[in-house]
């Protein structure tokens, strides 16, 4: 009976995204606009899973007092409050992104946790926009993604060409309206792959925002879906149909096998409604 058991942290740091190796031009290309010889900082936020077989003696998979202590004496504690890159030996040698934070992490809690419980994700936030997702279980290999997410609002009527006017309105509902109705629709893309070692990043931000923003932010940051935009105009706008889309544009940019590769679009419609399509 393997349960899974998540211990959350937070810690603040400074880094910068600067490789003395490279000219102050090669670092504006691989870095974007993060690209600079002096720090900044960010909140990070950590979340690690354990997974283990529960203990039927105390009904616990691993006593969370132990987890919480591996966590803080190896990372939070080495972490917090430190310039990354001039403070901690390990970013001497690796670049300060997230993905090289998550493996930080996952390096050191891995033989640090108590007996019977066993690593099986990092997650690390540096932003509410963006965040890296380090997983292995069991014999799998391991997995590295990161994902930045997007706004934008739009509106849009659901309405199928290939139903008569009666079967939609009884099949959408209000969401008929001729007029139409709106959505703050929120993105998140998610690229799977293998850190570049020199860079650290799976893939470069300052790029994907430039191609989420030409395939996806202009084209339909307020338009009205089935009036504005040739993609819609013979396909109802739901947003599982909207989720498709984003994920045919961006897979035109964005490779889907290999590595790096596009694993996942996601739209939220509402706080209540999410679609997740992955190809």
């Amino acid at each position: 009976m393997t349960v899974y058991l998540k211990r959350k942290a937070t810690f603040s740091a400074a880094h910068n995204y600067w490789l003395p190796s490279l000219s102050a031009e090669e670092n504006r290309a691989r870095f974007g606009i993060w690209a600079g010889r002096e720090p900044h900082g960010h909140n990070y936020a950590v979340s690690v899973t354990v997974a283990g077989e529960v203990d039927r003696r105390t009904g616990m998979v691993v006593n969370i007092t132990d987890v919480n202590h591996a966590l803080k004496s190896r990372i939070i504690d080495v972490l917090d409050g430190r310039f990354l890159n001039r403070e901690v030996p390990f970013f001497e040698a690796n670049a300060t992104t997230i993905e090289n934070v998550a493996k930080f992490i996952w390096e050191g809690l891995e033989q640090n946790l108590p007996n019977g419980s066993t690593l099986t994700t990092v997650q690390v936030w540096e932003m509410e926009t963006l965040w890296t997702v380090r997983n292995k279980e069991g014999d799998s290999e391991m997995t590295t993604s990161l994902t930045r997410t997007y706004d934008f609002s739009a509106s849009h009527r659901l309405h199928s060409l290939h139903l008569t006017d009666e079967e939609n309105r009884e099949i959408f509902g209000k969401c008929n309206n001729p007029n139409g109705h709106g959505h703050n629709y929120g993105i998140e893309v998610t690229i799977q792959g293998a850190p570049d070692p020199a860079t650290g990043m799976i893939f470069s931000i300052d790029e994907l925002d430039r191609i989420v923003d030409e395939e996806v932010l202009k084209p339909f940051d307020h338009k009205h879906l089935n009036l504005d935009t040739p993609e819609f105009a013979e396909i109802n706008p739901t947003s599982e149909m909207l989720t498709v889309v984003i994920w045919e544009k961006l897979s035109k940019r964005i490779p889907t096998t290999g590595t790096p590769r596009l694993l996942k679009v996601v739209v939220n419609e509402t706080a209540r409604n999410s679609f997740e399509y992955r190809g």
